[in-house]
């Protein structure tokens, strides 16, 4: 999905066509924001100011890329598994027989499509810890890009959640929902701590010098 122009990717976005959605969007955010850790990082290494911390700096490296590839990867698991959801829709309910049989696909593949926003938001709640630790240590220069990585996570994980959501409301499964709905929440209150500290951090930073 990423391998196609970024205006066409946005046409497309913006076209009566189901997918790409908001799920790819959260993803696309996350990726982002990774890759802005990422950035910071890569500014911060080789700068003799910051030679005791660069061994830190290069493991946060590692662990925002790798992150970003996840959550890259994660834009077209969102559009697979919710074009899922619409084919079994799209299955034929003129029978009894078939009205089960439809019901039961359409409850089935609701499953992945409440797994790939789910996946997307962990993904994205992992980020927060490292922009807030290059906030701290990375170069200070651009101490406000670490901050939109922060402020980007907590969008990207709040749009995953949403998705999250709208897709535990239509399971039948109650007890699978519910258990979804609660870890979300969970990860949200990590989320929303994280990202106010890191904003009040790079905030603080920028406006004393």
């Amino acid at each position: 999905m990423l391998e196609i122009p970024s205006e066409k990717f946005l046409d497309k976005l913006a076209s009566s066509a189901a997918t790409p959605g908001g799920g790819s969007v959260a993803a696309l955010m996350g990726s982002m924001s990774a890759a802005l850790v990422s950035m910071v990082g890569n500014l911060t290494v080789g700068k003799k100011k910051y030679s005791d911390v660069e061994d830190e700096v290069n493991d946060i490296i590692k662990r925002s890329e790798d992150l970003r590839q996840k959550l890259q990867e994660a834009v077209a698991q969102d559009v697979e598994a919710f074009d899922s959801v619409m084919a079994a829709y799209g299955l034929p309910k003129n029978t009894q027989e078939e009205q089960v049989l439809r019901s039961e696909e359409i409850q089935k593949r609701l499953v992945d499509a409440i797994q790939a926003p789910l996946d997307c938001a962990k993904l994205s709640c992992e980020v927060l810890p490292l922009s807030e630790r290059i906030a701290e240590i990375g170069n200070i220069n651009i101490i406000s890009d670490a901050g939109v990585a922060a402020l980007a996570a907590r969008a990207a994980f709040k749009s995953a959640a949403l998705n999250v959501f709208v897709n535990a409301a239509a399971l039948s499964d109650k007890d699978l929902a519910t258990s979804k709905i609660r870890e979300v929440r969970e990860l949200m209150k990590i989320v929303e701590n994280i990202e106010g500290k890191v904003f009040i951090k790079v905030s603080d930073t920028i406006l004393k010098n």
